[in-house]
């Protein structure tokens, strides 16, 4: 997948701040990145996805996921702007309300300024399909070309973060942010 955000938003002195399409792999420059990486990981909030049909007990829970991990790898030497891909782990569970042996979960990827001002923001979705007899299955996602411009060369990775979660409905960012628990029985 490549992140492809042509959205620009102006901030500070006039600086565009923007994604496009860019492989990491494009830059030859051998030299070691002028600082370290953006920070990618996942929107607490939004890190869950638990479907409740009905009464909030074990029963009539269908589907879920966590985001296990999000890994980011970047690359920036001189005024090149920061070149990132991400590998975001999934734990997915068919709960015992899930009904079929599939569904589309939806995420989104956005880069932000560590004071949390959204800079670019992306959706994505991928299939999942559980054999028969299947509680719990992985999937991983690997999302390229996101390129961060930066106004200078002096600017780092670390004014920077790249945040991952579940695009969930109002209920189910609440039932996130209640505190409450269904956890997957991952092997």
């Amino acid at each position: 997948m490549t992140l492809n955000l042509l959205a620009r938003l102006t901030a500070g002195a006039g600086l565009a701040m923007g994604l496009a399409s860019c492989q990491l792999g494009d830059q030859l420059d051998s030299r070691p990145n002028v600082g370290p990486c953006p920070v990618a990981a996942a929107l607490y909030d939004a890190s869950r996805l638990v479907e409740v049909n009905g009464a909030e007990r074990h029963e009539t829970v269908g589907f879920t996921g966590i985001v296990e991990g999000v890994q980011g790898f970047c690359r920036y030497v001189g005024p090149n702007p920061i070149t990132m891909e991400l590998e975001v782990d999934f734990a997915l569970g068919r709960g015992p309300a899930a009904e079929g042996d599939r569904r589309t979960y939806d995420y989104f990827v956005t880069v932000t300024r560590r004071d949390r001002t959204v800079l670019a923001k992306e959706r994505f979705s991928f299939e999942a399909r559980w054999k028969k007899g299947e509680t719990e299955i992985r999937h991983r996602e690997t999302i390229s070309g996101i390129v961060i411009p930066r106004a200078t060369e002096t600017v780092s990775g670390t004014n920077f973060e790249v945040l991952v979660g579940f695009e969930l409905t109002p209920e189910q960012l609440a039932f996130n942010r209640s505190g409450k628990r269904f956890t997957m029985n991952v092997q």
